[in-house]
């Protein structure tokens, strides 16, 4: 069943039970995809994510329901939208055992999104709240999203626009919502999954693309000190693609070389292709 803000309009709204573990418990998942034209960018690789997640949390995502009505959905909204997409495990009794047989739970909501959050600069807190790279939700799009939350709440008292998360171990992790890259010693590097990194659909392209203006672009662990030296430093995510880091707790960041502009331009043409009817430039 999907609930989509009553715009499909061929099932009823849908009624979430009270003993949903999505509500519970946060036992679920969520993608937000983009919608240019109608059409979802990178779906495939969101609905991968989104099996892989659900293996994680030890259930099947209903991958075939999930496409259908994101594809529904998406035909709402002719112009450029946020679609986000839900998959609860479903109700079950009380306590933390789980069902035996799982009925997942579907819902779906769209709203036009404003591009001028694309590319928009940003500056950065670094937060006292950790990621939990030994934690099985750090590599997964999990509903318990609270940490995101308070860790951005704590950036905006302080100042910022958005906050810097590192791991237990002292290491960069990621911000509030996106993927971080930087260039340090002539290299574009983001930190990898078993830092506490969420797989980010915008992530993979860039690193699917090889270099950069001319510059390789790799996975590899960063410290503080090492985006203390950084020449460019972005975010990345499915929505506003590329975010300009502009300082990081007070210390300026100069992009000269563009290469926040050049991955923006990468990321773009991909999004025209999809929304022009083709396919994805990388692959």
């Amino acid at each position: 069943m999907i609930w989509a803000d009553g715009r499909l309009q061929d099932g009823p709204l849908l009624a979430i039970a009270a003993g949903d573990r999505g509500l519970t418990l946060a036992d679920g998942l969520f993608e937000t995809i983009l919608v240019a034209r109608g059409r979802p960018h990178r779906l495939d690789e969101h609905l991968g994510r989104l099996a892989a997640g659900a293996a994680v949390l030890r259930f099947a995502a209903p991958l075939d329901e999930v496409r259908a009505a994101v594809l529904a959905l998406a035909a709402t909204e002719p112009g450029r939208a946020a679609l986000r997409v839900t998959v609860t495990r479903g109700a079950g009794a009380r306590g933390l055992a789980l069902p035996a047989v799982p009925q997942p739970t579907v819902f779906g909501s769209i709203a036009p999104f404003d591009t001028g959050l694309v590319f928009r600069p940003v500056t950065l807190a670094t937060s006292a709240i950790r990621r939990n790279e030994q934690s099985p939700l750090s590599r997964v799009k999990s509903l318990a999203y609270m940490d995101n939350v308070l860790a951005l709440a704590e950036a905006v008292d302080a100042g910022a626009g958005d906050a810097l998360l590192l791991n237990t171990a002292g290491r960069v992790a990621c911000t509030s919502a996106g993927n971080l890259f930087a260039v340090v010693d002539g290299v574009l590097a983001t930190p990898p999954v078993e830092d506490g990194v969420l797989p980010g659909i915008a992530r993979a392209e860039l690193l699917a693309a090889g270099r950069i203006a001319g510059l390789a672009v790799a996975e590899r662990s960063l410290s503080p000190a090492d985006l203390a030296a950084a020449s460019a430093v972005f975010s990345t995510n499915s929505l506003r693609l590329v975010t300009p880091v502009t300082a990081i707790d007070g210390r300026a960041v100069e992009d000269r070389a563009g290469i926040a502009a050049a991955a923006l331009a990468l990321l773009q043409r991909g999004v025209d292709a999809v929304a022009a009817g083709g396919e994805p430039l990388v692959s």
